[in-house]
């Protein structure tokens, strides 16, 4: 098992540390460290912190994901999903939400905002060649809805 070093900042203070919901969860739910509630319009965007920052392992990344409750029901998601944090970062984890719903959303302190999955990766390397050699199934430069068309 692999352990994720983590400190608190002192806006964290007091707050959950990140954590899965249950057992078999693949996130750790990440919550909003803000002092004041934040009015999120809809539309807008916010860099919301959590209040702590962590040491991924080389050869490991965290993937900021959104939360299925909060973009079902408010319309609450993240610009970029899933946001990589990368193993040499050790700045405060933020979430970037989006209000895609009709009504404004307002975050509170210590709410469940996002979630972060550790996910271990290949180490490979890029190397420029004449030609690409042709793909297993035959598809090809097809893109954008081309699968399963005749």
């Amino acid at each position: 098992m692999e352990v994720i070093p983590l400190i608190v900042l002192p806006h964290g203070d007091g707050l959950a540390l990140p954590a899965r919901a249950s057992a078999g969860a693949a996130g750790f739910d990440l919550r909003a460290a803000v002092t004041d509630p934040v009015t999120l319009a809809p539309g807008k965007r916010a860099l919301i912190p959590t209040g702590v920052a962590m040491a991924i392992p080389d050869g490991w990344e965290g993937q900021v994901r959104p939360r299925s409750g909060l973009a079902l029901k408010h319309g609450i998601t993240l610009i970029n999903s899933p946001g990589t944090i990368d193993s040499d970062y050790r700045g405060e984890i933020l979430v970037p939400l989006v209000n895609h719903g009709d009504e404004a959303f307002v975050v509170t302190r210590g709410e469940r905002i996002a979630q972060i999955v550790f996910q271990q990766l290949p180490w490979v390397e890029v190397a420029r060649v004449a030609r690409l050699p042709p793909a297993s199934g035959g598809r090809g430069g097809g893109g954008f809805g081309s699968t399963g068309k005749q």
